[in-house]
Protein backbone atom coordinates (compact mmCIF):
# COMPACT_ATOMS: atom_id res chain seq x y z
CA UNK A 1 0.00 0.00 0.00
CA UNK A 2 2.99 2.30 0.35
CA UNK A 3 3.29 2.56 -3.40
CA UNK A 4 -0.19 3.98 -3.67
CA UNK A 5 0.57 6.76 -1.24
CA UNK A 6 3.23 8.16 -3.57
CA UNK A 7 0.60 9.41 -6.01
CA UNK A 8 -1.85 12.24 -5.26
CA UNK A 9 -5.50 11.32 -5.11
CA UNK A 10 -6.31 12.89 -8.50
CA UNK A 11 -3.44 11.06 -10.19
CA UNK A 12 -4.30 7.71 -8.65
CA UNK A 13 -8.05 7.85 -9.21
CA UNK A 14 -8.32 10.00 -12.36
CA UNK A 15 -5.08 10.28 -14.32
CA UNK A 16 -4.05 6.63 -14.10
CA UNK A 17 -7.45 5.23 -15.22
CA UNK A 18 -7.52 7.86 -18.00
CA UNK A 19 -4.16 6.66 -19.33
CA UNK A 20 -5.27 3.03 -19.19
CA UNK A 21 -8.52 3.88 -20.93
CA UNK A 22 -6.72 5.86 -23.64
CA UNK A 23 -4.46 2.91 -24.36
CA UNK A 24 -7.47 0.57 -24.53
CA UNK A 25 -9.19 2.81 -27.09
CA UNK A 26 -5.94 3.18 -29.05
CA UNK A 27 -5.66 -0.61 -29.41
CA UNK A 28 -9.39 -0.77 -30.23
CA UNK A 29 -8.81 1.83 -32.96
CA UNK A 30 -6.12 -0.36 -34.49
CA UNK A 31 -8.53 -3.30 -34.52
CA UNK A 32 -11.18 -1.14 -36.20
CA UNK A 33 -8.59 -0.04 -38.75
CA UNK A 34 -7.74 -3.66 -39.53
CA UNK A 35 -11.44 -4.25 -40.21
CA UNK A 36 -11.31 -1.58 -42.90
CA UNK A 37 -13.21 1.14 -41.05
CA UNK A 38 -12.17 4.64 -40.01
CA UNK A 39 -11.39 4.63 -36.23
CA UNK A 40 -12.12 8.36 -35.88
CA UNK A 41 -15.47 8.00 -37.59
CA UNK A 42 -16.20 4.99 -35.37
CA UNK A 43 -15.48 7.00 -32.22
CA UNK A 44 -17.73 9.83 -33.44
CA UNK A 45 -20.56 7.37 -34.11
CA UNK A 46 -20.09 5.72 -30.72
CA UNK A 47 -20.16 9.06 -28.88
CA UNK A 48 -23.15 10.27 -30.88
CA UNK A 49 -24.99 7.01 -30.23
CA UNK A 50 -24.33 7.34 -26.50
CA UNK A 51 -24.73 11.10 -25.91
CA UNK A 52 -25.79 12.72 -29.18
CA UNK A 53 -29.53 13.02 -28.47
CA UNK A 54 -31.91 12.78 -25.55
CA UNK A 55 -33.06 9.22 -26.08
CA UNK A 56 -29.45 8.02 -26.36
CA UNK A 57 -28.53 9.72 -23.09
CA UNK A 58 -31.50 8.04 -21.43
CA UNK A 59 -30.45 4.58 -22.60
CA UNK A 60 -26.82 5.22 -21.60
CA UNK A 61 -27.86 6.19 -18.08
CA UNK A 62 -30.26 3.24 -17.96
CA UNK A 63 -27.45 0.77 -18.64
CA UNK A 64 -25.12 2.68 -16.31
CA UNK A 65 -27.62 2.25 -13.47
CA UNK A 66 -27.16 -1.53 -13.56
CA UNK A 67 -23.39 -1.15 -13.49
CA UNK A 68 -23.48 1.28 -10.56
CA UNK A 69 -25.34 -1.23 -8.40
CA UNK A 70 -23.17 -4.23 -9.31
CA UNK A 71 -19.96 -2.18 -9.26
CA UNK A 72 -20.70 -0.92 -5.75
CA UNK A 73 -21.37 -4.50 -4.64
CA UNK A 74 -17.87 -5.51 -5.74
CA UNK A 75 -16.12 -2.34 -4.55
CA UNK A 76 -17.60 -2.42 -1.05
CA UNK A 77 -16.58 -6.03 -0.46
CA UNK A 78 -13.10 -5.28 -1.76
CA UNK A 79 -12.48 -2.84 1.09
CA UNK A 80 -12.87 -5.80 3.47
CA UNK A 81 -10.34 -7.80 1.45
CA UNK A 82 -13.13 -9.84 -0.18
CA UNK A 83 -13.67 -10.54 -3.88
CA UNK A 84 -17.41 -10.63 -4.45
CA UNK A 85 -18.02 -12.17 -7.84
CA UNK A 86 -21.53 -13.28 -6.98
CA UNK A 87 -23.28 -10.14 -8.21
CA UNK A 88 -25.08 -12.10 -10.92
CA UNK A 89 -26.72 -14.45 -8.44
CA UNK A 90 -27.41 -11.71 -5.91
CA UNK A 91 -29.10 -9.61 -8.60
CA UNK A 92 -31.18 -12.61 -9.69
CA UNK A 93 -32.42 -13.20 -6.14
CA UNK A 94 -33.05 -9.47 -5.86
CA UNK A 95 -35.30 -9.80 -8.89
CA UNK A 96 -37.19 -12.57 -7.14
CA UNK A 97 -37.65 -10.29 -4.12
CA UNK A 98 -38.94 -7.52 -6.37
CA UNK A 99 -41.35 -9.88 -8.11
CA UNK A 100 -42.77 -11.32 -4.92
CA UNK A 101 -43.28 -7.86 -3.42
CA UNK A 102 -44.89 -6.61 -6.65
CA UNK A 103 -47.21 -9.60 -6.88
CA UNK A 104 -48.22 -9.47 -3.21
CA UNK A 105 -48.42 -5.71 -2.66
CA UNK A 106 -49.06 -4.33 -6.14
CA UNK A 107 -52.60 -3.36 -5.15
CA UNK A 108 -51.31 -0.87 -2.56
CA UNK A 109 -50.64 2.82 -3.13
CA UNK A 110 -47.34 3.45 -4.99
CA UNK A 111 -45.89 5.19 -1.94
CA UNK A 112 -46.23 1.85 -0.13
CA UNK A 113 -45.83 -0.67 -2.95
CA UNK A 114 -42.59 0.73 -4.40
CA UNK A 115 -40.69 0.93 -1.06
CA UNK A 116 -41.79 -2.62 -0.29
CA UNK A 117 -40.40 -3.74 -3.64
CA UNK A 118 -37.11 -1.96 -2.87
CA UNK A 119 -36.97 -3.75 0.47
CA UNK A 120 -37.71 -7.07 -1.26
CA UNK A 121 -34.82 -6.60 -3.69
CA UNK A 122 -32.38 -5.61 -0.95
CA UNK A 123 -33.59 -8.34 1.41
CA UNK A 124 -33.19 -11.35 -0.89
CA UNK A 125 -30.02 -9.96 -2.47
CA UNK A 126 -28.66 -9.38 1.03
CA UNK A 127 -29.49 -12.94 2.06
CA UNK A 128 -27.62 -14.23 -0.98
CA UNK A 129 -24.63 -12.12 0.05
CA UNK A 130 -24.92 -13.11 3.72
CA UNK A 131 -24.45 -16.81 2.93
CA UNK A 132 -20.88 -16.58 1.49
CA UNK A 133 -20.00 -13.96 4.10
CA UNK A 134 -21.06 -16.26 6.93
CA UNK A 135 -19.33 -19.25 5.33
CA UNK A 136 -16.03 -17.37 5.15
CA UNK A 137 -16.31 -15.81 8.60
CA UNK A 138 -17.42 -18.96 10.43
CA UNK A 139 -16.22 -21.85 8.27
CA UNK A 140 -13.24 -20.41 6.38
CA UNK A 141 -14.79 -20.95 2.93
CA UNK A 142 -13.33 -18.52 0.40
CA UNK A 143 -15.81 -16.01 -1.03
CA UNK A 144 -14.48 -16.45 -4.57
CA UNK A 145 -15.53 -20.10 -4.57
CA UNK A 146 -18.80 -19.71 -2.70
CA UNK A 147 -20.01 -16.68 -4.67
CA UNK A 148 -19.28 -18.39 -7.99
CA UNK A 149 -21.15 -21.53 -6.93
CA UNK A 150 -24.08 -19.51 -5.58
CA UNK A 151 -24.43 -17.86 -8.99
CA UNK A 152 -25.29 -21.27 -10.44
CA UNK A 153 -27.57 -22.09 -7.52
CA UNK A 154 -29.43 -18.81 -8.01
CA UNK A 155 -29.80 -19.48 -11.74
CA UNK A 156 -31.25 -22.92 -11.01
CA UNK A 157 -33.68 -21.55 -8.42
CA UNK A 158 -34.88 -18.86 -10.82
CA UNK A 159 -35.33 -21.38 -13.63
CA UNK A 160 -37.37 -23.71 -11.44
CA UNK A 161 -39.59 -20.97 -10.04
CA UNK A 162 -40.23 -19.25 -13.36
CA UNK A 163 -40.97 -22.52 -15.16
CA UNK A 164 -43.02 -24.28 -12.49
CA UNK A 165 -44.27 -21.86 -9.83
CA UNK A 166 -44.70 -18.18 -10.70
CA UNK A 167 -44.99 -18.47 -14.48
CA UNK A 168 -47.87 -16.62 -16.08
CA UNK A 169 -50.71 -19.16 -16.56
CA UNK A 170 -51.28 -20.40 -20.07
CA UNK A 171 -47.92 -19.51 -21.61
CA UNK A 172 -44.61 -21.23 -22.23
CA UNK A 173 -42.23 -18.27 -21.85
CA UNK A 174 -40.56 -18.29 -18.40
CA UNK A 175 -41.88 -15.01 -17.03
CA UNK A 176 -44.44 -13.75 -14.54
CA UNK A 177 -47.57 -11.75 -15.22
CA UNK A 178 -47.15 -8.03 -15.77
CA UNK A 179 -47.09 -6.20 -12.44
CA UNK A 180 -49.74 -3.70 -11.43
CA UNK A 181 -48.88 -0.17 -12.48
CA UNK A 182 -48.89 0.91 -8.83
CA UNK A 183 -45.51 -0.73 -8.38
CA UNK A 184 -43.82 0.45 -11.60
CA UNK A 185 -40.90 2.81 -11.08
CA UNK A 186 -41.68 6.20 -12.68
CA UNK A 187 -39.65 6.94 -15.81
CA UNK A 188 -37.52 10.05 -15.62
CA UNK A 189 -38.53 11.51 -18.96
CA UNK A 190 -42.06 11.83 -17.60
CA UNK A 191 -40.89 13.32 -14.30
CA UNK A 192 -38.54 15.84 -15.92
CA UNK A 193 -40.84 16.97 -18.74
CA UNK A 194 -42.93 19.32 -16.51
CA UNK A 195 -39.64 20.96 -15.46
CA UNK A 196 -38.78 21.74 -19.07
CA UNK A 197 -36.04 19.08 -19.27
CA UNK A 198 -36.44 16.89 -22.35
CA UNK A 199 -34.34 13.71 -22.40
CA UNK A 200 -36.37 11.70 -24.89
CA UNK A 201 -38.33 8.53 -24.25
CA UNK A 202 -36.21 5.77 -22.76
CA UNK A 203 -36.44 3.17 -19.98
CA UNK A 204 -34.42 5.46 -17.67
CA UNK A 205 -36.32 5.46 -14.40
CA UNK A 206 -36.17 6.30 -10.72
CA UNK A 207 -33.61 3.56 -10.14
CA UNK A 208 -30.89 5.89 -11.47
CA UNK A 209 -31.14 8.46 -8.64
CA UNK A 210 -31.51 5.55 -6.20
CA UNK A 211 -28.21 4.17 -7.51
CA UNK A 212 -26.52 7.55 -7.06
CA UNK A 213 -27.89 7.72 -3.51
CA UNK A 214 -26.47 4.26 -2.82
CA UNK A 215 -23.06 5.42 -4.09
CA UNK A 216 -23.20 8.36 -1.68
CA UNK A 217 -24.19 6.10 1.21
CA UNK A 218 -21.35 3.69 0.43
CA UNK A 219 -18.88 6.61 0.48
CA UNK A 220 -20.23 7.77 3.86
CA UNK A 221 -20.11 4.23 5.22
CA UNK A 222 -16.55 3.45 4.13
CA UNK A 223 -14.85 6.80 4.76
CA UNK A 224 -16.96 8.70 7.29
CA UNK A 225 -18.18 6.13 9.81
CA UNK A 226 -16.35 4.18 12.48
CA UNK A 227 -17.73 0.98 10.95
CA UNK A 228 -16.08 1.90 7.66
CA UNK A 229 -12.74 2.57 9.35
CA UNK A 230 -12.90 -0.82 11.06
CA UNK A 231 -13.89 -2.38 7.74
CA UNK A 232 -10.78 -0.97 6.05
CA UNK A 233 -8.60 -2.18 8.92
CA UNK A 234 -9.99 -5.68 8.43
CA UNK A 235 -9.30 -5.44 4.70
CA UNK A 236 -5.71 -4.32 5.24
CA UNK A 237 -4.75 -6.74 8.02
CA UNK A 238 -6.95 -9.12 10.01
CA UNK A 239 -4.23 -9.64 12.68
CA UNK A 240 -4.06 -5.87 13.18
CA UNK A 241 -7.85 -5.75 13.45
CA UNK A 242 -7.86 -8.48 16.07
CA UNK A 243 -5.12 -6.68 18.00
CA UNK A 244 -7.25 -3.52 17.96
CA UNK A 245 -10.28 -5.39 19.27
CA UNK A 246 -12.12 -5.43 15.93
CA UNK A 247 -14.02 -8.57 14.95
CA UNK A 248 -13.16 -9.49 11.32
CA UNK A 249 -15.96 -12.07 11.23
CA UNK A 250 -18.61 -9.48 12.07
CA UNK A 251 -17.44 -7.08 9.37
CA UNK A 252 -17.10 -9.83 6.75
CA UNK A 253 -20.68 -10.96 7.28
CA UNK A 254 -21.98 -7.38 7.41
CA UNK A 255 -20.19 -6.14 4.30
CA UNK A 256 -21.15 -9.17 2.21
CA UNK A 257 -24.78 -8.73 3.26
CA UNK A 258 -24.73 -5.07 2.23
CA UNK A 259 -22.93 -5.94 -1.01
CA UNK A 260 -25.57 -8.54 -1.82
CA UNK A 261 -28.31 -6.00 -1.12
CA UNK A 262 -26.67 -3.51 -3.51
CA UNK A 263 -26.43 -6.09 -6.27
CA UNK A 264 -30.01 -7.19 -5.61
CA UNK A 265 -31.24 -3.63 -6.08
CA UNK A 266 -30.09 -3.81 -9.69
CA UNK A 267 -33.39 -5.62 -10.27
CA UNK A 268 -35.24 -2.38 -9.54
CA UNK A 269 -33.93 -0.93 -12.79
CA UNK A 270 -34.62 -3.92 -15.01
CA UNK A 271 -37.69 -5.52 -13.44
CA UNK A 272 -39.63 -2.58 -12.01
CA UNK A 273 -38.32 0.18 -14.24
CA UNK A 274 -38.25 -1.41 -17.69
CA UNK A 275 -39.82 -4.84 -18.12
CA UNK A 276 -42.48 -4.63 -15.38
CA UNK A 277 -42.37 -8.38 -14.95
CA UNK A 278 -39.80 -10.95 -13.93
CA UNK A 279 -38.20 -12.76 -16.87
CA UNK A 280 -35.54 -15.41 -16.90
CA UNK A 281 -32.01 -14.10 -17.43
CA UNK A 282 -32.84 -10.45 -16.85
CA UNK A 283 -29.42 -9.95 -15.22
CA UNK A 284 -27.76 -10.17 -18.64
CA UNK A 285 -24.20 -10.46 -17.31
CA UNK A 286 -24.32 -7.11 -15.49
CA UNK A 287 -23.07 -8.77 -12.33
CA UNK A 288 -19.85 -9.88 -14.01
CA UNK A 289 -19.25 -6.57 -15.77
CA UNK A 290 -19.65 -4.93 -12.36
CA UNK A 291 -16.29 -6.49 -11.43
CA UNK A 292 -14.58 -4.53 -14.21
CA UNK A 293 -16.51 -1.39 -13.25
CA UNK A 294 -15.25 -1.64 -9.66
CA UNK A 295 -11.66 -2.29 -10.76
CA UNK A 296 -11.68 0.59 -13.19
CA UNK A 297 -13.30 2.86 -10.61
CA UNK A 298 -10.53 2.03 -8.12
CA UNK A 299 -13.23 0.71 -5.74
CA UNK A 300 -14.28 4.28 -4.97
CA UNK A 301 -17.99 5.18 -5.33
CA UNK A 302 -17.22 8.18 -7.55
CA UNK A 303 -14.95 6.07 -9.72
CA UNK A 304 -17.62 3.36 -9.92
CA UNK A 305 -20.19 5.90 -11.15
CA UNK A 306 -17.79 7.23 -13.81
CA UNK A 307 -16.80 3.72 -14.92
CA UNK A 308 -20.48 2.73 -15.06
CA UNK A 309 -21.16 5.71 -17.35
CA UNK A 310 -18.35 4.53 -19.62
CA UNK A 311 -19.72 1.01 -19.88
CA UNK A 312 -23.23 2.37 -20.33
CA UNK A 313 -21.93 4.46 -23.22
CA UNK A 314 -20.23 1.41 -24.73
CA UNK A 315 -23.46 -0.57 -24.53
CA UNK A 316 -25.64 2.14 -26.06
CA UNK A 317 -23.12 3.71 -28.43
CA UNK A 318 -21.97 0.26 -29.52
CA UNK A 319 -25.48 -0.54 -30.72
CA UNK A 320 -25.48 2.58 -32.92
CA UNK A 321 -21.98 1.79 -34.14
CA UNK A 322 -22.92 -1.75 -35.12
CA UNK A 323 -25.98 -0.41 -36.98
CA UNK A 324 -24.12 2.23 -39.01
CA UNK A 325 -20.89 0.27 -39.62
CA UNK A 326 -21.83 -3.28 -40.69
CA UNK A 327 -18.24 -4.50 -40.39
CA UNK A 328 -18.29 -3.67 -36.68
CA UNK A 329 -20.85 -6.03 -35.20
CA UNK A 330 -21.89 -6.58 -31.60
CA UNK A 331 -19.03 -9.01 -31.10
CA UNK A 332 -16.60 -6.23 -31.93
CA UNK A 333 -18.18 -4.09 -29.21
CA UNK A 334 -17.56 -6.95 -26.77
CA UNK A 335 -13.92 -6.95 -27.90
CA UNK A 336 -13.67 -3.21 -27.11
CA UNK A 337 -15.22 -3.83 -23.69
CA UNK A 338 -12.73 -6.64 -23.14
CA UNK A 339 -9.82 -4.35 -24.00
CA UNK A 340 -11.10 -1.76 -21.56
CA UNK A 341 -11.31 -4.44 -18.88
CA UNK A 342 -7.83 -5.71 -19.77
CA UNK A 343 -6.05 -2.36 -19.59
CA UNK A 344 -8.12 -0.87 -16.77
CA UNK A 345 -8.19 -4.06 -14.72
CA UNK A 346 -5.46 -6.62 -15.31
CA UNK A 347 -2.92 -4.03 -16.52
CA UNK A 348 -4.06 -1.15 -14.32
CA UNK A 349 -0.56 -0.61 -12.88
CA UNK A 350 1.20 -0.39 -16.26
CA UNK A 351 1.77 3.37 -16.00
CA UNK A 352 2.09 3.51 -12.20
CA UNK A 353 5.91 3.20 -11.93
CA UNK A 354 6.38 5.96 -14.52
CA UNK A 355 3.91 8.27 -12.77
CA UNK A 356 5.44 7.56 -9.38
CA UNK A 357 8.91 8.36 -10.68
CA UNK A 358 7.61 11.56 -12.26
CA UNK A 359 5.88 12.72 -9.09
CA UNK A 360 8.88 11.84 -6.92
CA UNK A 361 11.11 14.03 -9.09
CA UNK A 362 8.72 16.97 -9.13
CA UNK A 363 7.71 16.80 -5.46
CA UNK A 364 9.51 19.48 -3.38
CA UNK A 365 11.90 18.17 -0.73
CA UNK A 366 10.68 19.11 2.79
CA UNK A 367 13.01 21.34 4.74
Amino acid sequence: MAARRRLPFWADYLLLPFLNLSLAFLVSGLVVLLLGENPIAAVKLLLYGAFGFGEAVGYTLFYATNFIFTGLAVALAFHAGLFNIGGEGQAALGGLGVALAALWFGHLHPLLAIPLAVVGAALLGGIWGFIPGWLQARRGSHTVITTIMLNFVAASIMTYLLVNVIIKPGQSAPETVTFAENVWLPQLHGLLQPLGIAIGRSPLNLAFPIALLCALLVWIYVWKLRLGYELRVVGRSEPAALYAGISPATHIVLVMTIAGALAGMMALNEVLGAQHRLVLGFTGGYGFVGIAVALMGRNHPLGVVLAALLFGALYQGGAELAFDMPRINRDMIVVIQGLVILFAGALEHMFRPTLEALFVRTRPVPV
